[in-house]
């Protein structure tokens, strides 16, 4: 068996050549594999390293791009969904969700940009509770917080009335 010093851990004689291995590339919970690959792998740490006289690194690496674009559609097209769903134009979705920008949402609609994740969770807990959009819209009236801060700095008073 051919083996070769680790570059990650640097074992001696850690790293063990491979060919025609399948291996899976992940992201958020999904998965592409990739077939017949050759390299090296540590015994060790699990380092891998692609041959460099063989596709195997571009390979890898085309799944992974593929899989991340996929990723970014198929949530764009959830976020885009849910919205519609609820009946929000993108700038209210923003005004009411996310606190960002109308660029930045379109563009998760669009898969070009992951959204952050509290806000792919609230999409998804809309999509299944959608009653609670009007709570939302309730909390972003800010009554409770006005009224909260009457309660604690009542010499305040006046200037929230306005």
């Amino acid at each position: 068996m051919r083996t070769q010093q680790c570059v990650n851990c640097g074992t001696h004689d850690g790293m063990g050549h491979f060919e025609g291995r399948t291996l899976s590339v992940n992201y958020k919970q999904m998965s592409r594999l990739v077939d017949d690959l050759a390299g090296w792998e540590c015994r060790v740490c699990g380092e891998i390293e692609f041959d460099h006289d063989t596709d195997s690194a571009d390979r890898y690496a085309d799944a992974g791009d593929q899989l991340l674009h996929d990723c970014l559609q198929l949530i764009g097209s959830e976020i885009k969904r849910i919205r519609r769903k609820l009946h929000l134009t993108q700038k209210n979705a923003v005004k009411l969700l996310s606190g960002g920008g109308n660029n930045a949402f379109s563009r998760y609609e669009r898969g070009e940009l992951a959204p952050p994740k509290p806000l792919l969770t609230l999409m998804q807990l809309l999509d299944r509770h959608p009653y609670l959009l009007a709570e939302i819209q309730v909390l972003n009236e800010g009554d409770d917080l006005k009224q909260l801060l009457a309660a604690r700095h009542p010499e305040l008073e006046a200037a929230l009335a306005s």
